[in-house]
């Protein structure tokens, strides 16, 4: 079976909330961590969007886990030069137990310097620019590059780890899931999708870890855990490029009144059968991901780490 890791999640959570929640899933025996960068909630009853890199340091402090970001858009809200600079600080606190999810980003999160939102392949090349910033300053020299999306001037980073940070692409079409095999260190997915997954290994991601991630709705009461799904997250199944081009949390929201609970349900285990969570999770390996990362909607935590430890988890051990 593959690594088993937790999904922390920015939008619905505060620091002091996401620090507890890392300390519990590692007691649980989650292996890793996953944490998402986001300025905007996808909605208002999410209600956060803590600054994902003071989480992280505070992480560094109070787990042993590997973290990875799912995922930081270096294009737009924040000059990829910065990101190598916080990517590597993260790596030295973490002692290398850092990867840099990265991707092309929503509208949702970027348009709020008041840029222009690009179209697709304008995204992608302004994504794969960025990350060869970031890597060459990840080399700790004295970098200055004139390139078509970004100026970079006699710019060195000089705290860096021991080796360069692991830079992970994230892609939810062939398009995307092509570039992140061609430039990637390993692939990002929020879908139990074997035809991307393939994609990704034939486009030059061979062997490379493909990471995934996933929420469950865990409750002792099915529709308490189905309605706080529904209410929280029916973003999710918002059909084609609305979650990439809506710009805000409300349309998100108004968006969200056309997904019935039914179709949450669908995707969303919600409820305490173990058998059905681990279910969910088995989905993604069989597809072909080598990490799933699982995070828990619901408000009962403390149910949700419990069940996880003793009865879900050792079924995918």
């Amino acid at each position: 079976m593959g690594k088993i890791g937790y999904f922390l999640s920015c939008e619905q959570f505060g620091p002091a909330q996401l620090i507890d929640q890392a300390k519990r899933a590692e007691a649980a025996g989650f292996e890793a961590l996953w944490i998402s960068d986001h300025f905007h909630p996808w909605n208002d009853e999410q209600g956060q969007s803590p600054f994902v890199w003071g989480v992280i340091g505070a992480l560094s402090q109070v787990t042993s886990l590997p973290v990875s970001t799912a995922v930081t858009c270096p294009t737009t809200r924040i000059h990829p030069a910065i990101i190598a600079q916080a990517a590597a600080t993260a790596a030295v606190q973490l002692d290398g137990r850092f990867i840099l999810g990265v991707g092309s980003g929503e509208a949702l999160n970027e348009h709020v310097l008041g840029d222009r939102w690009p179209s697709v392949g304008v995204r992608q090349d302004m994504l794969e620019e960025a990350v060869e910033v970031i890597r060459l300053l990840h080399k700790g020299h004295q970098v200055s590059r004139h390139g078509q999306h970004y100026e970079v001037q006699e710019a060195r980073i000089y705290t860096c780890p021991d080796q360069p940070v692991p830079i992970y692409v994230s892609g939810f079409g062939p398009q995307s899931a092509a570039l992140a095999g061609r430039i990637g260190d390993g692939y990002c997915t929020a879908m139990p999708d074997s035809e991307l997954i393939k994609t990704f290994r034939d486009s030059g991601g061979g062997s490379k870890t493909v990471q995934a991630g996933t929420k469950v709705s865990w409750d002792r009461d099915h529709d308490t855990a189905l309605k706080a799904a529904h209410r929280l997250w029916a973003n999710e199944q918002l059909p084609g490029r609305l979650a990439q081009t809506l710009p805000t949390p409300q349309d998100f929201a108004d968006a969200m009144t056309l997904v019935p609970a039914e179709t949450v349900a669908q995707s969303v285990t919600c409820g305490d059968d173990a058998d059905e969570h681990a279910a969910q999770v088995r989905r993604y390996l069989d597809a072909g991901a080598d990490e799933v990362y699982v995070q828990q909607i619901g408000p009962d935590m403390d149910g949700f780490f419990t069940a996880w430890q003793h009865d879900v988890l050792p079924q995918l051990a």
